[in-house]
């Protein structure tokens, strides 16, 4: 295994270690992580190829898939629900 996916797979099990986390402790770990994501998917692409890329791909939107809701509803301006906890202020 090369470097591309050493790093990929490690960021998986930070991942699942983050989500392991109490939900308060889970932003901070999961931004950052969300943040290297980008950059380790186009290294497999360049390194790997379309297939690899693909399958990677599957992976983050599965472990994010709530995070990219958010923020895709929030990027098309649609009205979010308040955060957890906050529905009966």
């Amino acid at each position: 295994m090369n470097m591309p996916l050493i790093l990929a797979s490690i960021w998986a099990l930070a991942a699942t270690g983050t989500a392991l986390l109490p939900l308060r402790r889970q932003m901070w770990p999961g931004l950052a992580l969300l943040a290297c994501a980008p950059v380790l998917l186009v290294w497999i692409g360049l390194a790997h190829g379309v297939w690899p890329l693909l399958a990677a791909l599957a992976a983050f939107v599965s472990m994010f898939r709530r995070p990219l809701w958010y923020l895709t509803r929030r990027m098309l301006g649609h009205k979010l629900a308040p955060p957890y906890g906050e529905e009966g202020k």
